[in-house]
């Protein structure tokens, strides 16, 4: 007897309905009308995915909203009020929080996540020991990887570097940077790409963040990568000022990051909310245009960023809600268009967490199903995951809304 068959989903590398027999953890078959005795799960035509991936989120500041708020509406102002706030964070307070976001993702459908870690010596290492026991703890159903970074700045924070090295020590998947907040951006920089090289690991840089076109530190970056042999393991988030730029010269940039390597993340509901603050009419998006970047080759992904804090006062954990709001910035609307949104909140970020994965015989079964035909249907009606697996074992569902017609 086996353990699963799943009847009537959809997937992308299949033509119409088909049926999974699940064995253990594992996809065993997958065809049209397959015969088995097994339990039996009804997909009633869902379009079965690998899953949501969350590739730039704050777990350990998120939910804090009760203790701190953004006064000025500025990036300034989340710093300071977050910087405040974290001297009175503990790691059971970090993991309290950081649970509250991990339960409300699982359930969007997301099985896998990329989560910076704030590292100084005003929070010390609790923020990433909560972290830490949160990846333990939840990889029954999300893959966590953690990005240890300065917010506050490095060379301009004696102890963090220190502190750096021994979360990476000790079990942090990766490095961040934020050279804008740092007295000295380039020598961050340069300290982060020696870190790196010498610990093996990848890096992902909160960069550029402002509208400013005149000056930017994302050639510094491009610059180290490519010394540094790091082609295709730099990320770089946020990168405001590219929303700011004329056609001709973001088109330079397509080709800069082309070159190096390097991946492009938008976090559309941040950056509408801390840009353009000074303006009182034609308030200026200041969200990157990804897509642009996508459609010339380059490693374009949408997340999340932050969850009730500061930085960003709202948020239910739906990347199909994110994808969907970046849609809308940038005015996407082709089926091409949605898909390609859809994408990145799938398998392209999944790539740039080094993480392959497919609905295929022979391997894990670990998917989502969502009540929509395509990817890009599931952008434009924010469709909401019905239920999922890891591993050959269900994770969550979700009960269909109901209606109740008068007789």
């Amino acid at each position: 007897m086996s353990d699963l068959i799943i009847r009537n989903v959809r997937t992308s590398e299949t033509e119409g309905l088909v049926d999974l027999l699940i064995v253990g953890n594992r996809i065993e078959e997958i065809g049209a009308g397959l015969v088995a005795e097994a339990p039996e799960r009804d997909g009633n035509g869902a379009l079965l995915v690998t899953g949501f991936v969350e590739s730039h989120i704050h777990l350990d500041k998120a939910c804090i909203l009760d203790r701190c708020r953004n006064e000025t509406g500025t990036l300034e102002g989340a710093i300071a009020s977050v910087g405040t706030a974290k001297r009175n964070f503990t790691a059971s307070d970090v993991y309290d929080r950081g649970k509250q976001v991990l339960d409300k993702a699982i359930v969007q459908g997301t099985n896998a996540m990329r989560t910076h870690v704030e590292i100084d010596p005003g929070i010390g290492l609790a923020g990433f020991d909560a972290v830490l026991a949160l990846k333990k703890d939840y990889a029954w159903a999300v893959d966590l990887q953690i990005c240890v970074f300065p917010q506050e700045g490095l060379t301009n924070y004696p102890g963090t570097q220190a502190l750096l090295e021994e979360a990476l020590t000790r079990g942090g998947d990766l490095l961040g940077g934020c050279p804008y907040t740092d007295s000295d951006p380039n020598a961050q920089i340069s300290i982060l790409f020696e870190m790196a090289e010498s610990h093996g690991v990848d890096l992902d840089f909160h960069l550029d963040f402002d509208l400013d076109p005149s000056w930017r530190h994302l050639d510094e970056i491009a610059r180290k990568t490519i010394a540094h042999g790091w082609q295709g393991r730099v990320a770089i988030g946020h990168v405001t000022k590219l929303s700011a730029l004329p056609h001709a010269e973001l088109m330079d940039v397509v080709a800069l990051l082309k070159d190096a390597g390097i991946a492009l993340t938008v976090l559309p509901a941040t950056d509408l909310f801390l840009m353009g603050r000074g303006e009182d009419h034609l308030v200026p998006r200041g969200v990157a245009p990804a897509q642009v970047f996508h459609e010339h080759g380059v490693c374009c992904t949408v997340a999340t960023n932050n969850v009730l804090n500061p930085f960003t006062p709202y948020g239910d954990c739906s990347l199909p809600r994110m994808a969907n709001l970046f849609a809308n910035v940038q005015q996407l609307s082709t089926e091409s268009e949605l898909q390609a949104c859809f994408d990145m909140v799938t398998d392209i970020p999944r790539r740039l967490i080094n993480q392959s994965r497919r609905i295929a015989v022979g391997e894990a079964a670990t998917f989502v199903a969502l009540p929509a035909l395509t990817g890009g249907q599931a952008v434009a009606e924010i469709a909401r995951p019905l239920w999922g697996f890891k591993d050959g074992k269900m994770t969550f569902e979700q009960a269909p809304a109901e209606l109740f017609q008068p007789a």
